[in-house]
């Protein structure tokens, strides 16, 4: 399965969303085209059908795109948020699946939709919005929060320095088990290094955008 297989009107709402959210704040929306690709690669390491592959990338792609409703004083605020900031921060993936819920009558756009919902889930169940535990979240969640979380920690922001890589696949060790999925994390590192390797260009994670809607 790939983008051309899916309806048209489904691509229609996914640009409609994304441009929603390009116009409301350009980082987070390339954020989401490289959460989106890179979950598919690991979807892909991870030896799953191409219909999961897909639904890691189209997951992927959605993930944050609740963050156009959230205020760019909060989102971009250069320090500490406060407790009703950090809240409202936290319902990002209830607004994310709010956002989908147009394309949520199609069975596999309702499993996309589960999988953005839970993506800042924990296998130790300490995560959000439902502090689901390990076998409750679904799969393309724990592999979206791997790759949200090595995207987030490499990118450079107003307020700090994005870390080197060597840093994060220890973080990723470290948590692995509590925060990630081990099994995920064992697979990520060799093959993202593995990627770095083939790729040239300096771009630890490229951006591959959505076939357009007619």
């Amino acid at each position: 399965m790939n983008w051309k297989q899916l309806p048209q009107s489904s691509l229609y709402e996914i640009n409609r969303i994304l441009a929603d959210l390009k116009a409301h704040d350009e980082s987070t929306f390339q954020h989401c085209q490289r959460v989106g690709w890179m979950s598919a690669f690991l979807a892909k390491t991870a030896g799953l059908p191409s219909e999961e592959q897909l639904l890691a990338h189209v997951a992927g792609l959605l993930h944050d795109v609740g963050k156009s409703l959230i205020p760019l004083e909060v989102l971009n605020k250069p320090g500490p948020l406060t407790k009703e900031e950090y809240d409202l921060m936290k319902n990002h993936a209830l607004f994310s699946a709010e956002l989908i819920e147009p394309l949520a009558q199609d069975e596999f756009f309702k499993e996309v939709q589960q999988a953005v919902l839970h993506h800042h889930e924990r296998v130790d169940g300490k995560g959000y919005p439902f502090a689901l535990e390990d076998f409750e979240i679904p799969y393309t969640s724990k592999i979206i929060l791997i790759v949200d979380t090595v995207d987030a920690m490499t990118r450079s922001r107003a307020y700090r320095k994005g870390l080197p890589l060597s840093v994060v696949y220890r973080e990723l060790e470290k948590f692995s088990g509590q925060q990630f999925d081990a099994d995920l994390v064992q697979l990520f590192i060799p093959a993202h290094q593995e990627m770095l390797k083939r790729d040239q260009s300096g771009v630890i994670l490229p951006i591959v955008k959505p076939a357009k809607a007619a």
